[in-house]
């Protein structure tokens, strides 16, 4: 499912028109992305947890150049299913598309 379908889903079932659907969920996106950025969790009970990890600096390698690099600690964003959630998921899915053969 990309966004479009996720803004005609979520507007055929509440009657809100496309464009306030549309706006409200990138206005939610760009909020997570700004509390992230700021260093700062975002935690939705029963859904799951927007968070920053921190990566250690390690030792790399330039493949084309066969050299050692230095990659420097950074952060990444990171999501972590609600366990409520996760047991949904895992007691309602049938099979994926590619488990089908397509």
């Amino acid at each position: 499912m990309r966004k479009a379908d996720l803004v005609t889903a979520i507007s055929e079932k509440t009657g809100i028109a496309k464009v306030d659907v549309l706006v409200t969920l990138e206005s939610f996106f760009k909020e997570v992305k700004d509390t992230l950025t700021e260093g700062e969790n975002v935690y939705i009970r029963g859904f799951g947890s927007f968070v920053v990890k921190k990566r250690a600096k390690k030792i790399g390698r330039h493949i084309k150049k066969n050299i050692a690099i230095e990659i420097p600690e950074h952060y990444i964003p990171s999501f972590k299913p609600a366990k409520i959630f996760v047991e949904q998921v895992k007691g309602n899915v049938t099979a994926l598309p590619e488990d089908e053969g397509v």
